[in-house]
């Protein structure tokens, strides 16, 4: 792990470090930017964080997903990052964003948004009662692409065309 502040203060007893100031750190294909980052490892050398925004400005996580050509990226007033459980969480005018390809394909804002890389599974909760800014009916919003994947294969360029025949009858009768 890389991480670039202004300071930092580390608790070795805890395992804690607390950096603030324009913090940017990097794991692997993790990238986070924040105002303050505390992070946490654990016995077996999980870390876990929580990256709080500056005013005004949200935190940003943004990781690659295994095996395909995927980013996870997302925006919130804090961010809980846990790396044994590969589970991301949004808080606060939450927003993230699926890119394939270098474009957006799936795009999700509420209040909170959880994320599970392992499983690929994401749940959106509004702000009930709440509206923000960045959502004034306060509702989640979702826009969410087909996956290319998913898709019927398209048939050869040199197979013939299918041609209809002309129904002469209205239901299912037979001929």
């Amino acid at each position: 792990m890389n991480v670039e502040a202004d300071a930092l203060r580390y608790d070795d007893v805890n395992q804690t470090s607390v950096f603030t100031g324009r913090v940017v750190v990097t794991k692997g294909s993790i990238v986070i930017r924040g105002a303050k980052v505390t992070v946490k490892q654990d016995p077996e050398g999980y870390h876990s964080g929580v990256v709080t925004s500056e005013p005004g400005k949200p935190a940003f996580f943004r990781q690659k997903r295994d095996g395909v050509d995927e980013f996870m990226e997302g925006e919130a007033e804090t961010i809980e990052y846990d790396g044994r459980a590969d589970r991301v969480k949004f808080i606060g005018r939450a927003e993230m964003r699926r890119l394939r390809g270098g474009s957006i394909a799936d795009e999700t804002s509420g209040a909170v948004i959880t994320y599970n890389n392992a499983t690929d599974q994401f749940s959106v909760d509004g702000a009930p009662g709440g509206a923000t800014p960045a959502n004034p009916g306060g509702r989640v919003r979702a826009t969410l692409a087909p996956r290319g994947s998913a898709a019927a294969p398209a048939a050869p360029a040199s197979a013939p065309a299918t041609q209809l025949r002309p129904s002469t009858t209205m239901g299912g009768e037979r001929r």
